[in-house]
């Protein structure tokens, strides 16, 4: 336990701005990590095997954010699910059982996390190890490990009082709104056969209306093209939104 590394807990209670901070904080480097790129790897432009799992791991294919929140979740699962097997002996209620879980759940995290990192650079994932080479694969390896070390540790931060709720829930609720705003707004363009178009289903409607002669049919591509997002998906997206907000209001 010495040498893991630990957040404190909080010898006084936390006042709600500094837990907005601290959030803020977590999120901004969380999404940071999201943005940058993992040095080393080769171009591929083979399928993501993980991609319907993305939002759900809150991962971000080629960057540090590339294992996400899978380390905790597949770590608290196995604890857990030890725990209540009673092949760990533990009382939660003894304060030095209570510790020597967390930290044992942290440190399997952990392991988890350099598995999954060489998993994916042996795999081919970045490419064929060959052409990666030694010294890159093993940069990759320690980045994607350093970057889980990090998360497990904001996840750490939230839980023991410094933040509002739990890290996982923040990361993937973080995850799918950035999805959202990105597929919504992306100024990215692309060609589909057409001329180019603006990825983001917003811009792209504007750019549809403003760019086409024939109104009506600007409009219908707009609503229903198939080969990015389009303002249909959106609605359906917002009308989910809010109807899960007013059944959990209903209900509570």
């Amino acid at each position: 336990m010495c040498v893991l590394p630990e957040v404190s807990t909080p010898d006084r209670r936390i006042p709600f701005r500094e837990k907005i901070l601290w959030t803020g904080i977590s999120l901004f480097v969380f999404l940071v990590c999201c943005q940058i790129p993992l040095y080393g790897i080769s171009a591929n432009k083979s399928t993501d095997p993980f991609y319907w799992m993305r939002v759900i791991l809150a991962s971000n294919r080629g960057t540090l954010m590339e294992l996400g929140i899978s380390p905790i979740v597949t770590s608290g699962m196995v604890m857990q699910l030890l725990a209540g097997s009673k092949l760990l002996e533990v009382d939660q209620s003894v304060k030095e059982d209570r510790m020597l879980f967390q930290a044992a759940q942290k440190l399997f995290g952990m392991v988890i996390t350099l598995g999954q990192a060489m998993a994916y650079v042996l795999s081919g994932m970045y490419g064929p190890v060959q052409d990666l080479g030694a010294g890159n694969a093993i940069l990759i390896i320690v980045q994607l490990f350093c970057a889980g070390v990090i998360v497990l540790i904001l996840d750490e931060l939230l839980q023991k009082g410094y933040g509002l709720g739990s890290g996982i829930s923040l990361f993937i609720a973080t995850n799918i709104c950035e999805t959202i705003c990105w597929k919504a707004f992306s100024p990215t363009t692309m060609n589909t056969g057409k001329g180019p178009e603006f990825e983001g289903a917003v811009i792209a409607l504007f750019h549809l209306l403003i760019s086409r002669s024939d109104k009506i049919t600007a409009l219908k591509e707009a609503f229903y093209r198939q080969t990015a997002p389009n303002i249909t998906s959106l609605f359906a997206t917002i009308l989910v939104f809010f109807f899960v907000i007013y059944f959990q209001g209903c209900c509570g």
